[in-house]
């Protein structure tokens, strides 16, 4: 096996040279060797991009020893963390501190640098990207220089680079608006396809935070909508054995069991559907916001998301469905739908425009192929843009048509990473050589 590969397995790379940098000046040291030997660097996370985003070819970084917090300005709420720091880790931190982020995924793996070079998002909020959230970020060039973008500094490279694909530097430290510590109340319930698509307007505007998971083969969707308290007094978490019951055993233990059936049987995943979405039933509980925000993902999975405009979402979702009925395919995965709030990142899926996001997934071990490109066909009709770190086939063409800087994006890269010194063949793909 290559010595690195991704959560899901569908990338590996056998890079040249292994090296966890302690300090800053090791970083730059090896762009540095880069340079001498026309080689290539890129620092990976902790593998939970489904493509091939951060696949090491020449020297790769290990992160582990470039973690945890840096500063904490309570005057300007932001906080300064080392880029390699898991966000369960920022997380944990930013709760002892009493400090809280705005908005964030259903997961907590990922490095903060790798969560924001590859846009990854939540669901409403006032901004849903974790990208959307930072205040200020270094990088260490290909030049080998020592750059800190922000509004009032390197204005460009802030509004180009904040979703920045791991192409125009390494990010060493990354500054995030934070809030004071604050709680959500989720209320989950099960709903029909009819109610769930006819309410989904009404649901967006009345509550904060709103996620939705349709079940293919059925008319069984989920809903969960999160709102938040004023007060941290008097929340409800869910208790040991129902967090067990839920979020483990059914959610994980009994959900995997499901999918490795329907992967050798497919006959069986609209049975097997019906099972799951039977077994999901309505709760409601309050708790930190990070710990109603996340669950832990024990089941392996390869995803594809896109993000189209808001106002063509609905009818997006529509299409999708009557191309999945129609179709030979056997989808025993839900299909996630969250809706995000416009914002002013050149290469953010949600840039310019309201954004509802279209997740689809596959188990690990069964074939994506002819399902992910049959709904990549039909987003693509709708403007799609896929998430940079989930699976597509498009490329530099492609998205060049759906973000008006991508060719400011291209130039900057040009002017700090004119040896392509972090390329590697996604983003050859993605953005040209």
């Amino acid at each position: 096996m290559a010595p690195w590969t991704n959560w899901a397995g569908t990338e590996a790379a056998d890079p040249q040279r292994i090296v966890t940098p302690t300090t800053t000046g090791q970083i730059l040291a090896e762009i540095e060797h880069a340079l001498a030997h026309r080689g290539t660097v890129k620092m990976v996370g902790t593998g939970h991009s489904f493509t091939g985003i951060s696949a090491p070819v020449g020297t790769m970084l290990r992160p582990d020893h470039c973690a945890g917090i840096v500063s904490v300005d309570r005057d300007a709420m932001t906080v300064t963390v080392l880029a390699g720091t898991p966000l369960h880790v920022l997380n944990s931190e930013l709760g002892r501190l009493g400090l809280s982020l705005h908005n964030m995924g259903d997961i907590a793996e990922q490095t903060i640098a790798g969560a924001t070079s590859t846009g990854t998002h939540g669901t409403g909020g006032i901004v849903a990207s974790l990208s959307a959230q930072i205040a200020a970020f270094t990088i260490i060039s290909g030049h080998g220089e020592e750059l800190t973008a922000s509004p009032t500094s390197f204005r460009d490279l802030y509004d180009l680079g904040r979703v920045g694909l791991g192409a125009l530097g390494v990010l060493t430290e990354i500054t995030l608006h934070v809030e004071p510590q604050f709680a959500l109340e989720a209320h989950e319930q099960p709903m029909t396809w009819d109610a769930a698509l006819s309410s989904y307007d009404e649901l967006t505007h009345d509550h904060h935070h709103v996620d939705v998971y349709w079940f293919p083969h059925t008319d069984r969707v989920m809903t969960k909508v999160n709102d938040r308290l004023a007060e941290l007094d008097g929340l409800r978490p869910l208790s040991r054995w129902k967090h067990w019951l839920d979020d483990e055993f059914l959610s994980n233990t009994v959900f995997g069991v499901l999918t490795a059936v329907g992967t050798h049987a497919p006959r069986a995943v609209p049975r097997l559907n019906r099972l799951a979405s039977s077994a999901q039933s309505e709760r409601s509980y309050s708790d930190i916001a990070d710990r109603v925000f996340t669950s832990a993902r024990r089941v392996r999975f390869k995803e594809m998301e896109f993000a189209v405009p808001r106002e063509v979402g609905l009818e997006a979702l529509k299409e999708v469905r009557r191309v999945i009925d129609s179709s030979s395919w056997r989808i025993g995965f839900p299909v996630e739908i969250r809706s995000a709030p416009a914002d002013d990142i050149a290469l953010s899926t949600a840039s310019g425009r309201d954004s509802m996001y279209l997740a689809f997934h596959v188990p690990a071990k069964a074939d994506h192929t002819a399902y992910f490109a049959g709904i990549e066909h039909v987003l693509r009709q709708y403007d799609g843009r896929p998430h940079w770190g989930k699976m597509h086939t498009l490329g530099a063409e492609d998205l060049a048509a759906s973000y008006p800087r991508f060719e400011e994006f291209l130039a900057l890269r040009d002017k700090l990473d004119p040896q392509r010194v972090f390329t590697n063949p996604y983003l050859q793909r993605v953005l040209g050589d």
